[in-house]
């Protein structure tokens, strides 16, 4: 049966929701405002039920090394970090990449740049979707803007991450990370045993039973035609993953004559927004990308040839907007507004960006 927890932190969802997933590890380090998810972890103690490894490393590069090591096992590992721990750890993401791992990241965004403010921010949409490390990589990212999406989207990334063998991201912040919900868990599963995981994954590193090869790991080729080869591998992986994976929400959508582009918090205020804005007749809908990559292209496309005008609502400078930009390609007006550094807008700012922007 699925527990009813009542008041419980986003960060903290996370954890169960790991735990209760039968992860095998998560290597960490602490930074505001994700530190709550190692805490939970550790005063859950999942070592003495399930067998869970958590480790505080001795930094963000440590953690994710620990994470490379165990992805590298077929283990379901995973890591949180907030910005600057985030890009601390890329390199070892980059690889991580490389070598076709499955493995779940999380990032509670703050405000930036720099060491910047603990106060919310969605400033990481670049560094998450376009490859913030070295390379031609891809993480399957998701965006929740629930605390019980917080904890459903821990299973819905590890399984996505083991199914294409790539790493997977829940790009949050501060405000949903904070936040107190309702949340319903899922029940407990157990660890897969080695046996499992050699059966699931015929090229993790666990040894040589039967007296077979062992499985070599590694993301260095000096060949340059190899290497092409590789990422030419990678490159179709990706497109078969924007084929068959793409997750939005429409909301009042099919009689809008504008519409709100956001995810994460942002949707949230957006969905607020959008109420006042019907309220003095102004006909708003909003759509919701969860998957920020890849990114919901084809229903942008869509609804640019029905609209007068597109409004991504980001908490940063404008970073998404390029990518709606691109699905509208011309046929819409897009226009962003953001607030820096740790604001977070309100609704009626969000309107009355609307009104200013498209002369309403």
């Amino acid at each position: 049966m699925s527990e009813e927890i009542f008041l419980m932190k986003g960060n903290e969802a996370i954890a169960h929701a790991a735990i209760r997933y039968g992860a095998d590890g998560y290597f960490g380090y602490p930074i505001t405002p994700q530190s709550e998810i190692m805490e939970t972890l550790m005063d859950e103690a999942p070592w003495r039920t399930t067998g869970m490894v958590v480790l505080q490393a001795e930094s963000e590069t440590a953690s994710i090394n620990m994470v490379y090591g165990g992805a590298g096992c077929g283990k379901a590992v995973m890591t949180s970090s907030s910005s600057p721990g985030m890009s601390l750890m890329l390199e070892g993401v980059s690889y991580i990449a490389a070598g076709e791992l499955p493995c779940l990241l999380v990032n509670v965004m703050r405000g930036g740049p720099g060491l910047g403010t603990i106060q919310p921010s969605q400033a990481d949409y670049f560094q998450a979707v376009k490859g913030g490390g070295h390379g031609d990589y891809k993480l399957v990212t998701l965006a929740p803007s629930s605390v019980q999406e917080m904890a459903d989207f821990v299973a819905l990334g590890f399984d996505l991450a083991f199914k294409y063998q790539t790493p997977a991201m829940i790009l949050t912040d501060g405000v949903i990370g904070q936040m107190m919900e309702k949340v319903v868990l899922p029940p407990q599963k157990r660890r897969r045993t080695d046996a499992e995981i050699r059966e699931q994954c015929p090229w993790a590193t666990l040894g040589k039973p039967n007296g077979n090869k062992p499985n070599v790991i590694t993301t260095l080729e000096l060949d340059s035609y190899k290497m092409e080869i590789n990422n030419l591998r990678l490159q179709a992986k990706y497109k078969l993953i924007e084929k068959e994976l793409c997750l939005y929400q429409e909301v009042n959508c099919e009689d809008a004559d504008y519409i709100f582009i956001a995810f994460g918090s942002a949707a949230r205020i957006c969905q607020k927004a959008m109420d006042l804005a019907r309220a003095q007749g102004i006909k708003v809908g909003l759509i919701r990308p969860i998957t920020l990559w890849p990114f919901p292209t084809a229903i942008i496309a869509k609804y640019a040839e029905k609209v007068k005008g597109m409004l991504t609502v980001e908490m940063n400078a404008g970073q998404m907007v390029e990518d709606v930009r691109l699905a509208a390609n011309g046929k819409v007006k897009v226009e962003h507004f953001g607030r820096l550094g740790g604001i977070v807008p309100t609704p009626g700012e969000v309107v009355d960006a609307l009104e200013n922007k498209f002369g309403l």
